[in-house]
């Protein structure tokens, strides 16, 4: 019998592997247009790049960040052809850190770039565009920021502690002393960090320091082991030097050094002051939420004798600036603590019309018991999955008017196809320009039942 030839199922299948794209490899090449997330597209030998920097009908040397497949992510190096709208980036950290990608877009571009990503998902994704396109709610394009996560890591092979924030494509750290973004009342914090982070004895065990803003500035530090006397007083000095609180978390939940301290912010138009703790959710934008609050209680035009639902209420952002126009607020979140907190801003604020409740957001909610007696409206504000699950069985809570406020153009589409099936009709919507000088796009919008 003849020898077997095992080779031969290991012959190639007749195709020829693409050989992949080096990481660091420069590349020349055009820019046809702009995706969703504000990066320009670019095609190439069978390939679609994706890169950081550029804008639509330029012609830019790109360097690779990583490849797969045939997609390639490249930042933009050089711009042969620049677009007309291009402008120099104020930040003189653009293009390194990771937190401002759209600052060489000039602000109006930004916006007419956002609303296009909320109208092409609306139109692809549900086939609708409203019956009316609210203009951009806006806000300083600067100096807007009043929350910040600083990056903190001890290099041990240069003996360095590095203090800023993350590198656009990777988890280096940009050494950063002052951020455009932040509001101003944090950058001399920010510009002393550094320095005196360095004074600290086991900078090994530093993890992040996060920077607060609001009715008291805070900075919070995260440590991986106890610290000691001469370390805490350091710490103690820099903020009582800068007016701030000081807040520690180590193994247990965070807390501040004084315990008669606390961080909260005001909503100005309802006269309310809401408490939270870092780790809490609140919009960085102060000026932004306060305008996006005023203008969902104007589109859903919350009449006194009415009871109005508030789903993934929070901290009660939005329940208790209803909770002083109509006669009773139901307000649901999925956290316990965050119900918890809620409940007790309510109280504080001497309201007594609002009533908070624990559940699970990712199932219908017709079951529950404080949803038997119905609604004359919703005002929902759910995290990027939204909220498809609740949105299905809506029309059973009887509510005529709903406002949705997204912070995701895409599933805020797939939800509306859902409230399109159940009779909802989409009267208005509109961007939130929550995060100038990144494509993060925040929206709201209006439906109404026919």
């Amino acid at each position: 019998m003849a020898k077997q030839e095992r080779g031969l199922r290991f012959q190639p299948t007749g195709g020829t592997k693409t050989p992949q794209v080096p990481t660091g490899k420069k590349q020349r090449l055009s820019i046809e247009r702009l995706a969703n997330d504000g990066r320009g597209i670019a095609f190439l030998q069978g390939r679609t790049w994706f890169v950081s920097g550029a804008l639509a009908g330029e012609d830019v040397e790109a360097r690779v960040l990583g490849a797969h497949g045939k997609v390639v992510e490249a930042r933009t190096e050089r711009v042969f052809t620049a677009n007309a709208s291009r402008r120099e980036p104020p930040c003189v950290h653009a293009g390194k850190c990771g937190g401002c990608s759209l600052q060489h877009l000039p602000h109006d571009e930004q916006l007419a770039l956002k609303q296009r990503m909320l109208a092409e998902q609306l139109t692809r994704v549900a086939g609708v565009e409203p019956d009316e396109w609210a203009p951009p709610l806006t806000g300083p394009e600067f100096g807007y920021r009043r929350r910040a996560r600083i990056a903190v890591r001890w290099d041990a092979r240069a003996k360095r502690l590095d203090v800023g924030f993350r590198a656009a494509g990777s988890q280096d750290i940009v050494a950063i002393d002052h951020c455009l973004v932040l509001v101003q009342a944090l950058q001399p914090i920010m510009s002393g960090l550094p320095s005196m982070l360095r004074q600290l004895s086991n900078p090994k065990a530093l993890g992040h320091v996060e920077l607060f803003s609001g009715s008291a500035n805070a900075v919070l530090l995260r440590h991986m082991a106890p610290l000691n006397d001469t370390d805490v007083q350091v710490l103690k000095d820099f903020c009582s030097t800068h007016q701030a609180q000081l807040w520690l978390h180590g193994d247990a939940e965070p807390q501040p050094v004084d315990l008669t301290q606390t961080l909260g912010y005001r909503l100005q138009q309802w006269d309310l002051e809401l408490a939270y703790r870092p780790g809490d959710f609140v919009q960085v934008n102060a000026g932004v939420n306060e305008a996006m609050v005023a203008q969902a209680l104007e589109w859903l035009a919350p009449q006194a004798d009415e009871r109005v639902l508030d789903l993934f209420c929070g901290l009660g952002n939005f329940a208790l600036p209803l909770a002083r126009q109509v006669r009773e607020v139901v307000a649901v979140e999925g956290v316990k603590t965050m119900v918890e907190r809620a409940a007790q801003n309510a109280a504080s604020n001497k309201l007594h019309n609002a009533a908070f409740f624990q559940a699970d957001l990712s199932q219908p909610l017709v079951d529950a018991t404080w949803a038997k007696q119905g609604f004359a409206a919703v005002l929902l504000d759910p995290p990027r999955d939204g909220a498809f699950e609740v949105v299905r069985k809506l029309s059973g809570l009887g509510a005529k008017r709903l406002v949705y406020v997204s912070c995701n153009p895409a599933t805020l589409a797939r939800d509306t196809v859902e409230l399109m099936k159940q009779g909802y009709r989409l009267k208005r919507a509109g961007i939130l320009d929550m995060f100038p000088q990144t494509a993060h796009v925040e929206a709201m919008a209006l439906f109404e039942a026919d």
